[in-house]
């Protein structure tokens, strides 16, 4: 194996420790809302550990579960009423939710001071344009995080990337545009995605889709970030066939113990920082 393994998980650890620093020195300690909604049983594991997570690092927990027969209007005003509790810095609506409910306009109701997932339209309208006072996805950050301390050198870098949802594609789009990465994004519909994959220095693959990267689309030496994660018969797999592009890449992360616990990482970091910058204004 010629590729050095990003521990995501060292990473990951690291960036607790430097939040849970700074929230000691902070007069009143931040708070955290999550919102969780139905018996979704992935739902439920990843809010617990989002808990577990802010308690390490001494962020307050303010759990809401409303139950998964709440209608439309009264998650709604729970939504309201985190906005104008003071104790609260962030808000995390888990998704999905149950199908009765249209999730938009909850999502847009989250006062975007407050919207530490990066979920809103505003928070993405602020991400394009670069404004310093936006939340990205915490999946995006955690990626540009990874990419950072593996001293990865995204000015000027060709970076491909392949996947656009609106949760990681979109946003990672942008925020290593503002990076100045020369990006390529591509999709389900990209012609002769074999081609543009080996151009890249950075290859970033979140398309949900396991083993669509093999060695032969992999430029010798690049660094590859695998987002995917799929379940399969022995456990979870990325998007990546790990063990082939390995061989070719300069760096790449695993799945699991990459990208993932960079996501719960980031969480955090926006929370800390969703709480100076309130107690700014």
């Amino acid at each position: 194996m010629a590729a050095r393994v990003i521990d995501g998980k060292a990473v990951a650890a690291r960036v607790r420790e430097r939040v849970k620093a700074e929230v000691a020195e902070l007069p009143t300690a931040p708070g955290l809302a999550t919102i969780l909604v139905g018996d979704d049983p992935a739902s439920h594991v990843y809010v617990r550990m989002k808990r577990e997570d802010s308690a390490e690092v001494g962020i307050q927990s303010f759990h809401r579960e409303p139950g998964g027969d709440v209608s439309q209007a009264e998650l709604l005003a729970l939504i309201e009423s985190l906005n104008a509790d003071e104790r609260v810095d962030g808000i995390l609506l888990q998704l999905p939710l149950p199908d009765h409910l249209d999730q938009d306009p909850l999502i847009s109701a989250i006062d975007p001071a407050k919207d530490v997932d990066g979920i809103t339209p505003i928070s993405a309208g602020l991400v394009a344009q670069g404004r310093e006072e936006a939340f990205a996805s915490c999946t995006p950050v955690g990626v540009i995080e990874l990419l950072r301390e593996a001293g990865v050198e995204l000015d000027g870098a060709r970076v491909t990337l392949i996947g656009r949802s609106i949760l990681v594609g979109r946003p990672l789009a942008w925020l290593l545009l503002n990076a100045n990465a020369t990006v390529t994004h591509c999709h389900s519909r990209t012609r002769d995605l074999a081609a543009v994959c080996r151009e890249a220095d950075v290859l970033i693959v979140a398309a949900g889709s396991p083993g669509l990267i093999g060695a032969e689309m992999v430029k010798p030496g690049a660094t590859v970030i695998d987002v995917g994660t799929n379940r399969g018969e022995d456990g979870l797999v990325g998007d990546v066939d790990f063990e082939a592009v390995a061989e070719v890449a300069g760096a790449i992360t695993p799945v699991p113990g990459g990208v993932g616990p960079m996501t719960r990482a980031m969480l955090l970091v926006n929370t800390l920082r969703a709480a100076r910058l309130r107690r700014m204004t």
